[in-house]
Formats: C-alpha cells, structure tokens, sequence
C-alpha cells in the first residue's frame, strides 16, 4: 500500500462541538490513495515536544481536489497545538496508514459512538449510491450534531442518547437487535468505546451477519515498528496500526 510523508497545507478548521473540530489538509499525494477505515500519522508539533505523530482516522476525502479531511476532539497538547493551526499552515502528515474496511456490502448498517462516528463518514460516502443505514450513540442530544455529517449520505439515521434526549433512550443496543432482525442488513461496521464494539459484534454474530471492527489503540509509530497497539488474535498477536485497525471481529479476542 503506498504511504508517503507529505507536507499537508491546511485550509480550514470548523468548529463541531465544545471540544470536536474538523480540519481539512490540501495533500493531495495522500488523499489520492487513502481508502475508508485508514488513518494519518500527523506531526502536531514543529518543536521537539510533544514528540510523537498522532494518529486520527481519515474522515472523509476529496480526491479530485486533493483534500483530506479528520475530525478530532482536544483532549491534550497535541489536539490543542492542532485546534490553532490556521489556514496557509503546512503540517507533516504519514499516511495513508493501516487496513481498512472490506467494500463489498449491498446494504450495511454502520454503528458508531463518540468520535468513532469519523471514519463511518467516509465509509458512508464511499458506498454511495448504494443504500447506507447508521445508528448512531451517544451520551445527550448535543453529541449527535453528527446527523448533519451523514444525512446526505445515509437513507436512515437511528439516534439513541444515553438520557433520552434524541431518539431512543440507552445505548445502541436499545435498537440494535430489532434493526438487525428486520434490516436485512449483510455487513455490520462498528467503530467508537471498545464495550460498545463488543457488545455489537456479539450481536451481529447471533443474527449471522458479518462483522467489521474498528480499533482505536494509542499508536506510537503507525508502521508496526514498536508494537504499542498490539491486541491478541486468534492466531497471533496483531498490530492494529498495519494488521488493521479494521478487523473482522472473530479476528480479535483481546480488546
């Protein structure tokens, strides 16, 4: 798979949430190849501190206009030195990095909490014009201002909140079962809180759909080279940097 290191230009940053933001990159070498379910390697700082890249799944791509898109929450140093980056500034970029997910689905159902819902809006254009459901999670009404990134891609959003605000009361799971029994769904693709994962791959096992998992594991180097985000497998350890991060769930037995 062809990766490069690319100095990216930023040309906007679009404020999601409290704490979510969107940035776009003009790269074009990257967005020419990068595919749903892979990630970046971007380098936050131009100083020695903080040292590593941080890596954020590909949120979406432009690839006529050679735009890549991530969307990321600042959670420390390295997501706020990225929140104050303005247009016209140049970032280094690895990528595109990793496995992503199998495209062969005539009616998947993608399941998504928190800021796993950002890899599914790329998943979700790239199987368009096919029929695309999502169901997606989260704890109040104003962590779901995803809809508006997926109701142009998708020909059903299900909502569930943890409190009831939006949609239906408690996790995914509250309609999960139902959707899966009814929706004649023949792929399942799952990405946000590893309990949330489980809980929809063991689900999707029980009514014999195939299953897709994206892992989020703090990755140091992003080329398999030192092995800090490895989970077990059935028949060996994974590195969820280049043996994934998307897995078929029967591949995984540690999360």
């Amino acid at each position: 798979m062809t990766k490069v290191i690319a100095e990216a230009k930023v040309i906007g940053q679009r404020v999601l949430s409290r704490d979510v933001r969107q940035i776009d990159f003009l790269v074009p070498s990257i967005a020419k190849h990068a595919l749903p379910g892979q990630f970046v390697n971007v380098q936050t700082s131009r100083h020695t501190a903080p040292l590593l890249r941080r890596p954020f799944g590909v949120a979406n791509v432009d690839r006529e206009n050679g735009v890549l898109t991530i969307i990321y929450r600042i959670l420390g140093e390295g997501t706020q030195l990225l929140a104050e980056a303005c247009s016209g500034d140049r970032v280094s970029i690895i990528g595109p990095l990793g496995k992503g997910f199998d495209l062969k689905a005539k009616k998947p159902l993608l399941v998504g909490g928190g800021l796993g819902l950002a890899p599914l809006v790329y998943l979700a254009q790239c199987f368009c014009p096919e029929p695309v459901s999502i169901l997606m999670g989260g704890r109040t009404e104003t962590e779901l201002f995803w809809q508006q990134l997926f109701q142009d891609l998708c020909e059903a959003i299900h909502v569930t909140t943890d409190d009831g605000s939006l949609g239906a009361k408690g996790t995914v799971m509250a309609m999960l079962p139902e959707l899966l029994q009814k929706g004649g769904y023949d792929r399942v693709y799952v990405c946000g809180p590893e309990p949330m994962m489980r809980a929809v791959a063991a689900e999707a096992s029980r009514n014999d759909v195939p299953c897709q998992i994206s892992l989020e594991k703090y990755m140091a180097c992003g080329i398999g080279a030192c092995l800090s985000c490895s989970c077990g497998g059935v028949h060996k350890r994974l590195k969820v940097c280049t043996d994934g991060p998307v897995f078929w769930a029967q591949e995984v037995t540690e999360w």
